[in-house]
């Protein structure tokens, strides 16, 4: 028989497969979940295998009804073979920058709601079941976790809000860990009479889960850093992704004593929100295609051989069995809705937590399915030794009877449930806008029939047929249409904004997707792209700016590279953020050029003439702060500058010229060999394209030097002496160079740009040529006004005891500070305020 045991396994797997491939579109045409239907399927397969196990009656397919009673799936498989790859994947899935502005409600309902559930559960438990205390909370944290499976293919089927969405995944992603660590508690001390601290508890709580997001994210972060050498072999990458989940699940809970979900939920979530910006697009969608794909077939199963076990669970079910169950279901459902219904509205009212509508409380009560994970975990107590036969049963019966309850009861009717909240209905504003645009496409597409007719000689009476068609479908629209009642200026300048924002991102990855930057540049561009995204979904109008203008200050890196190129003279860091600053300001430009045409074309028929102004004059801010970026750059480094440029153009060629291989190639211009022959030798010139170019940041700075009116006098040896020495820092718009009462170690030169002067509400500002800075160069006195960078703006720096040393030395240089200035006295008073000792050297006294 054990010769045979194998082809009997793959045999049954072969089974289940295909039952499994029938279950989907079975599923759509019932209008049931997936989930719900796998299990209705699987659990008369267990029956009827042990039926036939235990019956003459078709011994034939004993072997088979053998291998699927026996079928090698403890809850080790469950756990470790199943449960990583689910858990990865939704976190793949999950939009982080949605679940971020939820993360109080998500937090709440994953870990609060799982310790509330636990002991509502268990205390309910107790006075009934006849077990102890401990078991009757164990079961509780068996049932608390809620599988999402069965929700979220609901939520597509109907379409509901993104949002809502993001919260049950959200929720079911964390739930697990915490339901997990609050069972492995009690199970330990079930098994070997160990009494649990609550204080011990708590800590080993936070540990384990803290300890499982570290290890999840320097685990995904190292696979971010080894895809881009892997020469961009898409499938090497995803088999990468594929052994991510099971190191940091096994790592945590075998070698850190960490929670092993929380790990793989991670590094979903790292991969997920920096993958876009690391893969090329392709490579992303295959490895999308690759995890959904896999997703399904592990989901799958996992609900039918879950199923499959449930005969075994509940044999020798009775009465009060039925009553332990039902009042587990109830204490859970009274548990979750006091979080629901009490602690998150409070949250939002204290303004320490984002809105949920009643609506999606209530959907999310009633959504909370229980799944795999309870059967796993109940299967778990079963073959352990160490606890008693009636436990067993109890926990069996018990958590088997609530899953089953919750498919066959929430299950079922949660799409009515939505509908009847109408939740599966777009909002007034989304539908106004989805009449809107169906309305305009449809009279383009009329249009181009009728082009498209008289092209092809089509006759004319099939021509004003289907024009006629078209012509009332656009009627019928524009009868309905409420767009402009509906939507106010405000939303209608928030979702063109939105598109612009959106239609930017999508530029990108075109541009990433034809390998026309560097993987290190683009990622910096999406993070940029999904941040302002982001900020206008939720801020309109305002977050859009504010992420624009946060988006263009120093990062914590180009922090760090202008620190050790200004103490230590280490000029590569800050060559290396400037070369990408550089690029990422040209891209930034060459985009808003090309999103004139389609602000023109597309968004203004939809929002309007006058709503497209003004996202026109929004936009335009961001672009001319990349023009005077631009500028600053061809000023100070022409050299590069055009270097720059040049090698953007290649590119743009090398893009334009892959397009035009593939377009002969679809028109059987030239077959598949040649075709990838040439792109062969694309790819060959896009890598070389893709180095990075460097340039001296002292080029030319003793001519900048000599263009300062206080050194435009020194001699040709000091002005090298001195270019030696000076160092330099890059400015971007609005960041602050000197605080007020800040003590400045530097005398600092504009070269380039525009700095303001801010003191007493009043403002000075300072161009080319002009200085600030210097304390501590005739006496302590410090700073009293702000300074800032009002243009991208490029600085000379002397330290103070250097500029000191050389006005002693060069007599000629004091001489030029001491010239009367034509400034006005109020500004010159201003600036002695602002940089007391150099601008003491100036003049302050006003004439008589």
């Amino acid at each position: 028989m054990k010769e045979d045991f194998l082809p009997s396994i793959l045999l049954a797997i072969s089974c289940l497969l295909i039952i499994i491939s029938a279950i989907q579109p079975l599923a759509r045409k019932l209008a049931v979940s997936d989930a719900v239907l796998l299990a209705l399927v699987g659990i008369p397969i267990g029956s009827v295998a042990t039926f036939l196990l235990r019956t003459n009656l078709a011994s034939t397919f004993h072997s088979l009804a053998e291998a699927l009673i026996h079928f090698p799936v403890d809850s080790q498989v469950f756990l470790y073979i199943f449960l990583p790859a689910l858990v990865f994947h939704g976190a793949l899935s999950l939009d982080i920058h949605r679940l971020t502005h939820d993360a109080v409600p998500v937090l709440l309902l994953a870990i609060v709601a799982v310790a509330v559930t636990t002991a509502a559960v268990g205390f309910a438990l107790f006075p009934l079941s006849g077990v102890p205390l401990t078991a009757c909370l164990m079961l509780g944290a068996i049932v608390a976790t809620t599988d999402p499976s069965a929700v979220v293919s609901v939520f597509h089927d109907i379409g509901v809000d993104a949002r809502l969405n993001s919260l049950v995944e959200g929720e079911s992603l964390l739930n697990d860990a915490a339901a997990i660590s609050i069972f492995t508690l009690f199970l330990h001390h079930l098994a070997y009479a160990s009494s649990p601290h609550l204080s011990s508890a708590i800590w080993s709580f936070c540990l384990s889960f803290g300890g499982g997001i570290a290890v999840g994210f320097v685990l995904a972060e190292s696979v971010l850093l080894a895809i881009p050498r892997l020469g961009n072999a898409r499938v090497a990458e995803v088999t990468l992704t594929l052994a991510l989940p099971y190191l940091a699940y096994i790592t945590c809970d075998q070698y850190f004593g960490f929670s092993g979900v929380v790990a793989a939920a991670a590094a979903g979530l790292t991969i997920g929100n920096s993958g876009p910006a690391m893969l090329r697009p392709h490579n992303w969608s295959f490895l999308r295609n690759v995890w959904d794909q896999l997703s399904f077939l592990t989901g799958s199963m996992v609900f039918v051989l879950a199923s499959m076990l449930v005969p075994r669970l509940i044999l020798g079910m009775n009465g009060w069995d039925v009553v332990l169950i039902g009042v587990a279901v109830g204490a859970a459902l009274l548990a979750r809705g006091l979080i629901l219904f009490g602690m998150l509205p409070a949250l939002a009212a204290l303004r320490l937590s984002q809105r949920v509508p009643l609506a999606y409380q209530a959907t999310i009560l009633w959504g909370g399915l229980r799944g795999s994970i309870t059967l796993a975990m109940a299967l778990a107590v079963t073959e352990n030794p160490l606890i008693s036969t009636d436990l067993q049963r109890f926990v069996a019966v018990v958590a088997t009877g609530f899953v089953l309850f919750t498919l066959l009861v929430n299950g079922t009717t949660l799409r009515l449930l939505v509908r009847w909240l109408g939740l599966d209905q777009l909002s007034p504003v989304d539908q106004a806008l989805r009449t809107q645009v169906v309305m305009i496409g449809l009279t383009d597409v009329r249009d181009k029939v009728r082009s498209l007719s008289e092209e092809y000689g089509f006759s004319t009476r099939a021509t004003a047929y289907v024009a006629s068609l078209y012509d009332q479908r656009a009627k019928d629209e524009e009868a309905v249409n409420t767009f402009d009642a509906t939507l106010t200026d405000r939303d209608r300048i928030k979702l063109g904004l939105l598109t612009f924002a959106a239609h930017e991102r999508s530029q990108l990855l075109d541009i990433f997707r034809d390998q026309g930057t560097s993987r290190s540049i683009m990622q910096n561009l999406i993070r940029t792209s999904n941040s302002i995204i982001d900020a206008t979904r939720y801020d309109g109008r305002s977050g859009f700016l504010r992420a624009a203008r946060h988006r263009l200050q120093p990062t914590i890196r180009f922090r760090a590279a202008q620190w050790l190129h200004a103490t230590f003279g280490i000029d590569y860091p800050l060559m290396v953020c400037m070369t990408e600053r550089f690029e990422i300001v040209l891209l930034k430009y060459l985009i808003f050029i090309s999103q004139t045409r389609f602000m023109k074309e597309r968004m203004g028929p939809v929002l309007g003439s006058r709503v497209l102004e003004v996202v026109t004059e929004i936009t335009e801010r961001r672009r001319a702060l990349y023009d005077d970026a631009l500028e600053m750059l061809r000023f100070q480094y022409p050299g590069y500058a055009e270097a720059l440029q040049t090698r953007m153009l290649r590119q743009i060629g090398l893009r334009l010229e892959s397009r035009e291989y593939a377009d002969l190639r679809n028109e059987a211009m030239i077959g598949e060999e040649i075709h990838d022959r040439l792109l062969r030798d694309l790819a060959r010139k896009q890598g070389r394209m893709l180095r990075r170019m460097t340039f001296n940041l002292r080029t030319g700075v003793t001519n900048r030097l000599r263009e300062l009116p206080v050194f435009s006098e020194l001699q040709e040896a000091i002005l090298h002496d001195v270019a030696m020495v000076v160092t330099m820092r890059f400015a971007v718009p609005g960041e602050m160079l000197l605080g007020k009462r800040h003590r400045s170690r530097f005398v600092y030169f504009v070269s380039s740009g525009e700095a303001v002067i801010q003191h007493e509400g009043k403002e000075t500002r300072l161009g080319p040529g002009d200085a600030f800075g210097g304390d501590g160069f005739l006496d302590s006195v410090r700073t009293h006004g702000r300074v800032r960078a009002a243009r991208f703006s490029h600085l000379l720096a002397l330290s103070t005891s250097y500029f000191r040393e050389l006005m002693t030395e060069n007599p000629i240089l004091r001489t030029k500070l001491s010239r009367p200035s034509t400034a006005e006295p109020e500004q010159l008073l201003l600036e002695h305020a602002v940089s007391a000792p150099l601008a003491a050297t100036y003049p302050i006294n006003p004439p008589k």
